[in-house]
């Protein structure tokens, strides 16, 4: 019998990075501030596009729209508000989650938006 799972794993070429934002007080001021904290790292995965960079006219302004989804396996568990780099032949581009994960028996699908900077 074939493992599906193993098999996905072998294709899928990219690895991702999740961080989370962590909440540090400074010892000296008091002062909160937030840093980039690796929850996983290096994490098999595979990048797809739903549509490579289309133009989106809103307001009088056009802006750049790009649909990517991301596989990883269905025990990875990444949480909301995440940024995500994924690292595609050595080109590292940071994506943020856009939506609830679609999990199957074999893999999950987590559609991404580019990173625009932590709400």
């Amino acid at each position: 019998m074939v493992d599906t799972h193993s098999s996905l794993l072998k294709l899928w070429k990219d690895r991702c990075t999740v961080y989370t934002k962590k909440e540090v007080v400074s010892q000296i001021n008091k002062r909160t501030t937030f840093t980039d904290e690796v929850f996983l790292s290096n994490v098999p995965c595979k990048l797809s596009f739903e549509s490579l960079s289309t133009t989106n006219q809103a307001d009088n302004a056009a802006t750049i729209v790009q649909k990517a989804k991301l596989f990883l396996s269905p025990d990875v568990a990444i949480p909301p508000g995440s940024k995500i780099s994924v690292n595609r032949n050595g080109l590292v581009i940071d994506y943020e989650q856009s939506g609830e994960p679609g999990i199957f028996n074999n893999h999950q699908e987590i559609p991404l938006d580019i990173f625009k900077g932590w709400a």
